[in-house]
């Protein structure tokens, strides 16, 4: 899915100086540890481990046939197929794959976006993903690359919108997210991939993150500084509020239409 990408840093704010010197600023950023995605990766890797159980003692893969993206199981009411599948994955180097790109691409998010936020980019990713390919295709489809795509997504909104900020450096991390789902947008053509999951979680996840991600500005008093979110809370509850109703009444459409 991706290579490792950075964090977005800020551009160091301009340096005062005394008799010609530049003069030490401190400049604090968001700190913590990912704890949200290395519990993400966690998750999925038990639940890939039991799926691998499961079709040991039954033969068959239980969860991923009680869990998957199935449309006419939606149609029948069975709904939590529309977020489940962000759990489950077909093979070791599926899950390999979307892991990897979660460790890489998520971090760095997490860290922008305070754990809170960033659950919910992750799972209205995926729920957009899932109800894109409930709409348009009818083949089974399971795996977490629909979050995965939302957070891409949501990595180029954070550097465009905080352009001001990165000066020069918000062009390649912009460039490097745009790349990196063109060219997986096009792997996905190939047969027995889902696209359509990974265009609509791409969707999701740059609408919200468009909308609530963070808008960073340097305040405090020289020398010490501080990065500071700009993003109200309320921008956050109501744009989480508007990209899940949007996506549930597109598959309620279908639904109902359907019935």
């Amino acid at each position: 899915m991706s290579s490792e990408s950075p964090t977005v840093p800020p551009s160091p704010p301009e340096q005062p100086t005394q008799g010609g010197r530049p003069q030490a600023v401190t400049l604090i950023t968001p700190q913590g540890k990912p704890w949200v995605t290395y519990t993400l990766i966690g998750v999925n890797v038990a639940v890939y481990l039991l799926q691998q159980i499961s079709s040991y003692a039954f033969g068959f893969d239980v969860l991923a046939q009680l869990g998957l993206k199935y449309g006419p199981a939606i149609l029948a009411g069975e709904y939590w197929r529309l977020i489940t599948p962000v759990f489950l994955h077909g093979s070791i180097y599926h899950i390999a794959f979307n892991l990897y790109a979660l460790y890489g691409i998520g971090r760095g998010l997490e860290m922008q976006y305070g754990p809170a936020r960033y659950l919910l980019l992750y799972f209205l990713a995926a729920f957009a993903g899932n109800v894109v390919s409930f709409i348009f295709s009818s083949a089974p489809s399971l795996g977490s690359s629909t979050a995965i795509f939302g957070l891409i997504g949501a990595q180029g909104v954070l550097a465009y919108q905080n352009r001001s900020l990165l000066g020069d450096r918000y062009r390649p991390i912009l460039m490097n997210s745009l790349l990196i789902a063109g060219i997986n947008l096009v792997l996905g053509l190939s047969p027995g991939i889902d696209n359509w999951g990974h265009v609509g979680g791409l969707i999701g996840g740059t609408l919200f993150a468009w909308f609530a991600g963070p808008r960073w500005q340097i305040a405090g008093e020289y020398p010490h500084l501080r990065l500071v979110d700009q993003r109200k809370s309320t921008e956050v509850s109501f744009s989480a509020l508007g990209v899940g109703f949007l996506f549930i009444a597109a598959a309620a459409s279908v639904i109902l239409t359907s019935g």
